[in-house]
């Protein structure tokens, strides 16, 4: 095993009061004080632990159906490219709602009752925004209160951070360092790049001139941004990025995305923590080749977690440069594609775990780790848990980070790509089950009618399906097969996160079911040089097209349902306790001519669902492209329990806070084109709706 550790729109108020219930012994709700954690939602996971839950009950199965709008507030009047889905969790924090909206990520602050715009705050403009790769992908903010002031964070697109008065939206005072650039606030703000690419040794030689603050870094070193929000963890904000997807690059050059910790009070930067391990430091011998000098893309694009009483951040982090090729980064690669705990006040690594051995998969680990209290074998556990595109459930011991159940090295296939040398062996869990399908065999493909499963047959002769981390096949392949298939694609992602229940242990997981095809081809073939996306400036000698040509018969999908569902996994025990689908069988298939007159199950919807838990309920969205309704489910069963309508389809997570005795839940609503409840999504471009009980 490869583990490694080291101990060192208006509404009127309501009048009720919230319902309060008994926490179980030992149970930590939220890292916030215990008065703040029964009305608030003040992480973006809802606690540090990102749970999504939420200890409110007023919102129960009995009035569940009940719920009516309170405001809608619209986001699509943020910029001159309004955004479609908004993938941001509002928080709620000392009476207020926090939030981003558009491309530039404006900061904007809600009245809770009646969704009224209280202020805003946007970035000036700068050419490195124009060359972001995640403008859009903005999924909220941070908060702290900083002797007795409750400050917002935010990490912008073009990679800047920020502290604002959360009572008026102004930067702090005295805080950071001023930006040399028109228009930029003078105190309040912290410009990462100079921190990021300190001692760095591609931009310590760099020759083309001195650091432009507008242009950020140089193309030919590569391109950093952020599209998650920080995490503020005792005293200290820590940042983490997102580089240009791995699968739009050409070139093998990019800044590594290393993690920053900044004092809450001055903005001053406390640690850095190499996600690419430097001569002498722990994990850089997985780097052969000297790849660590010049590959980067490691980074933590999607959020983080925390264990505020043991000081302890938790880091998920993606693949290096680039996806679907690795032939010039020979190695496992750390601390690519891993999870890895940060002692907070130093930066110093506690301990890791690589989920994938030098992934070319794209199979980053795409949300939070979620951090639990359970009884395993009648003792008390502090765990982690970090579900997986790989349909894995990987479970730590959060302060050792020693596996819970065993996590054991498997052979995997080999790469036939010529330079490529993937790891033999991968980590497999044997705890809990897989929740969605590994790979693909034709015991897993469409058999609803004898002509269909015939059809599908037929078109798998034409590419190289097979088991979880199947290889790349190259353009010319001798089989004369078109491409390769990889299955799962994406069986979690950060389109509808993990949730759990602190106080029974049992976590619900999201999870659709796909595959994608890709094609390897010459990296000159692919290279666009006058793009302004494009970085680095040694074009890869295989780069991934991305073909997209994996179809089932006659328009629907290759493999047997279900197509998405959310599964209950009991913590405590390892073990599953149901799954049901997401939502209903589409029209288009229940009503395609292929299939008059067959029965065959519901087969839920092509979308990630959207899940959160309170003491009573776990609430459910069927996400974007599903049906625009909230449903009230059964925590222990998966029942149905009651329906509500909403003017859109969700987009991301759903959260839930308690303002004046009333409790509201808070969706992002919105989509493109016609997807959803007859195009209703379109009509509420990046916006939200709360929900309340009628008075």
């Amino acid at each position: 095993m490869r583990f490694s550790l080291t101990l060192s729109i208006g509404a009127i108020v309501l009048a009720p009061a919230v319902d309060q219930f008994p926490v179980a012994a030992g149970v930590r709700l939220s890292a916030q004080e215990p008065d703040a954690a029964a009305t608030e939602w003040r992480y973006i996971g809802g606690d540090a632990a990102h749970t999504r839950y939420s200890p409110l009950s007023q919102i129960n199965a009995d009035n569940f159906e009940n719920l009516e709008v309170a405001w809608i507030w619209r986001g699509d009047n943020y910029g001159p490219n309004p955004l479609a889905v908004s993938r941001s969790t509002p928080l709620y924090v000392d009476g207020m709602l926090y939030t981003v909206a558009g491309e530039r990520r404006t900061v904007v602050a809600l009245d809770p009752a009646t969704g009224e715009t209280l202020w805003t705050f946007r970035e000036p403009h700068t050419t490195r925004f124009d060359r972001g790769m995640r403008n859009g992908y903005g999924k909220g903010v941070a908060f702290s209160d900083v002797d007795g002031r409750g400050v917002i964070y935010i990490s912008s697109p073009a990679f800047f951070l920020y502290a604002l008065d959360a009572k008026t939206g102004l930067p702090l005072e005295d805080w950071g360092t001023p930006v040399p650039l028109p228009d930029f606030p003078q105190t309040g703000v912290v410009d990462l790049l100079p921190d990021l690419l300190r001692g760095w040794e591609p931009w310590e030689s760099w020759d083309g001139g001195p650091y432009d603050p507008d242009f950020g870094i140089p193309r030919e070193l590569g391109h950093i941004t952020s599209s998650s929000p920080p995490i503020v963890v005792n005293g200290v904000v820590v940042v983490g990025n997102s580089a240009e997807q791995g699968y739009h690059q050409t070139r093998i050059e990019m800044v590594p995305g290393d993690i920053l910790g900044y004092d809450t009070r001055t903005g001053a930067n406390k640690w850095k923590f190499h996600v690419i391990p430097r001569p002498g430091e722990f994990g850089h011998e997985t780097w052969e080749n000297d790849a660590w000098q010049r590959t980067g893309d490691v980074s933590s694009w999607a959020p983080m977690s925390a264990d505020p009483e043991r000081g302890l951040v938790y880091i998920p982090t993606n693949p290096p440069t680039i996806d679907f090729f690795g032939g010039f980064r020979p190695g496992d690669g750390l601390f690519g594609t891993s999870v890895i705990a940060l002692d907070v006040q130093t930066g110093e690594r506690v301990w890791h775990f690589q989920t994938v051995h030098h992934d070319i998969w794209n199979f980053d680990n795409p949300t939070a780790p979620i951090a639990l209290d359970v009884v395993v074998d009648g003792q008390p556990t502090p765990i982690l848990v970090q579900t997986t595109k790989q349909g894995w459930a990987y479970t730590f011991n959060r302060e050792t980070g020693e596996p819970i159940w065993p996590i054991v090295e498997r052979p995997v296939p080999a790469s036939e790509v010529p330079g490529e040398s993937l790891s033999p062996t991968q980590p497999f869990p044997t705890k809990p089950a897989a929740y969605e399908m590994q790979g693909l065999t034709v015991d897993d493909l469409i058999d609803f009618t004898p002509q269909l499963r015939a059809e599908a047959l037929e078109i798998v002769e034409h590419y190289r399906i097979g088991p979880i981390f199947n290889p790349p096949i190259e353009t010319g392949h001798p089989s004369g097969q078109r491409s390769f298939v990889s299955c799962p694609n994406g069986a979690t992602n950060i389109n509808g996160p993990t949730s759990a229940d602190p106080l029974s242990g049992i976590l619900y997981v999201s999870t659709r079911r796909g595959c994608r095809s890709e094609n390897i081809v010459p990296g000159q073939d692919l290279d666009r040089p006058d793009d302004i996306m494009t970085t680095g400036a040694t074009i890869a000698e295989w780069a991934v097209l991305n073909r997209g040509d994996f179809r089932g018969p006659q328009g629907l999908p290759i493999w047997k349902p279900p197509y998405s569902q959310v599964v209950a996994i009991d913590m405590n025990t390892g073990e599953h306790l149901w799954a049901v689908p997401n939502g209903d069988t589409p029209d288009y298939i229940r009503n395609h001519e292929a299939l008059q007159g067959v029965e065959f199950p519901n087969t839920g919807r092509l979308s990630y669902p959207i899940t959160m838990v309170t003491p009573t309920l776990l609430i459910t969205a069927e996400g974007a492209g599903g049906a625009a309704v909230l449903r009230a489910v059964d925590k222990m069963t998966g029942e149905r329990l009651a329906t509500v309508e909403i003017p859109a389809p969700t987009n991301t997570t759903i959260m839930t806070y308690m303002h004046d005795g009333v409790q509201y839940l808070v969706a992002p609503i919105g989509g493109r084109g016609s997807g959803g409840r007859g195009g209703r999504g379109a009509q509420f471009p990046g916006s939200f709706v709360a929900l309340r009980l009628p008075k």
